[in-house]
């Protein structure tokens, strides 16, 4: 895949939703919440306001209403803004 992000945004693989509970209890499909963390795959050049701190490879927290949702390659992945970026794990 070859994509490159623009001005301040980021590509993101969100992390796979929990299939079980602490107790063994298996999560169905309709009940899964959406991951609210993932792995940087590519980041943009920034804007002349705002460098980017994130970079490719960093796991990321974000908001749970973060990003654009969209397919490559049969893969799902999420781009947004950096600033909907709430923290580097």
């Amino acid at each position: 895949m070859n994509i490159k992000p623009l001005a301040d945004r980021v590509l993101v693989l969100p992390a796979q939703a929990e299939e079980k509970t602490a107790s063994g209890i298996i999560i169905p499909d309709t009940a899964k919440e959406k991951p609210q963390r993932g792995k940087v795959v590519a980041v943009g050049n920034g804007t002349k306001d705002e460098t980017m701190i994130v970079k490719p490879n960093d796991t990321v927290l974000y908001g749970k209403y973060a990003g654009t949702e969209l397919e490559l390659d049969g893969e799902k992945y999420l781009i947004m803004r950096q600033s909907d970026i709430l923290a580097i794990i």
